[in-house]
């Protein structure tokens, strides 16, 4: 499997800066915003983003992990899931929710985040950040911030690595 990096670290810390004064620009300074990472590389994100949020706003983004795997519908129904899910708070109802992830392809993570959010209450608005957007939708899902966009064939994969200080890669199958 041939794999090229298409995004080094450097360029990814220049567009989570630019990501994060997007957001703290649309939610008037971040005040109600509570950040959640899709569990993995999601939360790598997160953990990025909300690190240069607080650089930014002068306060803390915790990140809250959220498993989606329990509502994923590709997962058979008898198969039992465990939750690994990590929340630093008890309800998201009246929280503007960013939710992140690394790679927005088919958005059917993302249908099933929304799914997992709703658990934990009813929020006043949920944003969606994502680093890269790679195309090829089977739901009518839109990230609200993308990192970039890369145009890939269906077979091709964007592997992000947080062990490289998030390099951005494609592999092609």
């Amino acid at each position: 499997m041939k794999r090229t990096r298409i995004l080094t670290p450097e360029q990814v810390a220049r567009i989570l800066d630019r990501m994060a004064y997007e957001v703290l620009e649309r939610n008037r300074g971040g005040k109600g915003l509570v950040v959640f990472g899709i569990l993995q590389k999601g939360v790598a994100v997160a953990e990025a983003l909300s690190t240069r949020l607080a650089q930014i706003e002068g306060r803390d983004f915790s990140v809250n992990a959220l498993d989606v795997r329990p509502y994923r519908d590709d997962r058979p129904p008898e198969a039992e899931v465990e939750d690994r899910s990590r929340l630093h708070i008890d309800t998201i109802t009246d929280h503007h929710v960013l939710l992140v992830d690394d790679v927005l392809f088919t958005g059917r993570t993302v249908r099933a985040a929304l799914d997992a959010l709703l658990r934990w209450g009813r929020p006043r608005s949920v944003q969606l950040a994502v680093l890269i957007d790679r195309g090829h939708r089977e739901f009518p899902i839109r990230a609200d911030y993308v990192g970039r966009t890369v145009p890939t064939k269906y077979q091709e994969r964007i592997v992000v690595v947080p062990e490289e200080g998030l390099a951005v890669y494609v592999e092609e199958a």
